[in-house]
């Protein structure tokens, strides 16, 4: 087994894929599922137990790892990698090939039969950038309905503004480009090295010198990017499946909780909520909402704060929940996470014993990343540990979707 990086494929007795994954080094990686010490966990046991065939496939660098990776989960979509098939939460990249002028975007469903799409992705993060990597050598359309002017992105050399083309050959040109966007979303980059090559020496030989420049500048960016020094991803090295890592964080937040009283026996769903303002301003408030230890986008929500008057976090967390729990047919939480002190915890209690429900809130206060309990408990947790992991992750979420929607409304007001 090599130590490069690459893909590993497990197989089962059949010849059936059950796993595709990604590894900076393939033989630690794979050895890890082995090991008679490693302590897995229930779906990676069961995974090990069929696999009886792996393959494995060589790259260059991390993000052909990832590129490759992504590739073919989508073809053979794996049982075992179910959590990156899942069409409501995993990103996929989208392109509008059938267009004039095709556009490169983000999307979270396969909806558009005149489109090509590449991913699933681990994160949105990953997907992103990968395609900030991509548009710095291949400038692209990011929008549908680009408007027939210069954006922005035209001024930072990263859209060349196709509705504003005057040729025949601009448009070829672009498309030439897409062509090649899409073969490097594919993990060929050694063709579409070899594609650039060939254009940099016809514009030698041409002495179109100022072209080939051009060309020979995307050949040394693609070969930079997939050098094996050039690491923009981070992997796991623990060789449970996300599942179980998942499951393994949701179990010591319980047994923590469960030392000092809170009654928590599963954690299914989590939701999390912070307040976003300046000064009382442009307020807002978020839920986002956590099944199984992963988010679930499609159950946030937004809410603008209408009823209280001034900066008064407490009442504004007191009018997000009075409202969220108002709402028919939400499902309720085994969990509540709030982003704030002793102060939040206990406004957010003061809205649950006058709605007559009962379910645990903690909080989360950020000068040294306590967790503060309903009775108002201390848990210090160790930095890096599983549990304190877990609740960070929710609470930095929460502010993640709170102030996106604040900078939202604020800018809104701003330009009129």
């Amino acid at each position: 087994m090599p130590q490069n990086f690459g893909i590993y494929i497990f197989l089962n007795h059949r010849g059936n894929t059950l796993y595709v994954g990604k590894a900076k080094n393939l033989k630690s990686r794979v050895s890890s599922y082995f090991r008679s010490s490693a302590e897995l966990g229930e779906k990676t046991k069961q995974l090990v137990g069929k696999v009886k065939k792996i393959r494995i496939i060589k790259t260059q660098s991390e993000i052909e790892s990832l590129l490759l990776e992504a590739y073919l989960i989508q073809k053979y979509k794996p049982f075992y990698n179910i959590r990156l098939s899942d069409n409501k939460s995993y990103p996929l990249i989208r392109i509008t090939i059938k267009e004039k002028n095709p556009a490169v975007l983000l999307s979270r469903k396969e909806d558009d039969k005149k489109s090509i799409y590449f991913g699933r992705y681990p994160s949105s993060s990953s997907a992103r950038s990968v395609l900030r990597t991509v548009r710095r050598i291949f400038p692209y359309q990011s929008v549908v309905n680009h408007a027939k002017r210069r954006c922005l992105y035209n001024h930072i050399g990263l859209c060349p503004c196709p509705p504003l083309f005057t040729t025949g050959q601009d448009i070829k040109e672009y498309r030439k480009n897409i062509l090649r966007i899409v073969q490097f979303l594919k993990g060929n980059s050694k063709k579409v090295l070899r594609q650039l090559e060939g254009d940099r020496n016809l514009y030698s030989r041409r002495d179109e010198f100022e072209k080939a420049a051009a060309v020979q500048r995307q050949i040394s960016a693609i070969e930079y990017i997939t050098s094996p020094t050039y690491k923009p991803f981070a992997y796991e090295v623990n060789p449970n499946l996300e599942e179980d890592l998942r499951r393994k964080e949701m179990d010591s937040l319980i047994a923590a909780l469960k030392e000092k009283g809170v009654g928590v026996e599963n954690l299914n769903r989590i939701e999390c909520y912070d307040i976003s303002n300046i000064s009382g301003k442009f307020a807002v408030g978020s839920m986002v909402v956590f099944e199984n230890g992963e988010k679930n986008t499609s159950q946030y929500k937004r809410f603008k704060i209408k009823e209280t008057a001034g900066p008064n976090d407490f009442a504004m967390m007191q009018e997000v929940l009075r409202r969220r729990f108002k709402r028919d047919g939400w499902a309720m939480p085994d969990l509540i996470v709030i982003d704030g002190g002793k102060g939040q915890i206990s406004a957010a209690l003061k809205v649950l014993r006058q709605s007559n429900i009962d379910i645990p809130v903690l909080g989360l206060a950020k000068r040294l990343e306590t967790i503060i309990t309903s009775d108002l408990q201390e848990i210090s947790l160790p930095r890096g540990s599983d549990p304190l992991n877990l609740v960070m992750k929710i609470r930095d979420e929460a502010h993640r979707f709170a102030i996106t929607y604040h900078r939202r409304l604020r800018s809104k007001s701003i330009n009129g």
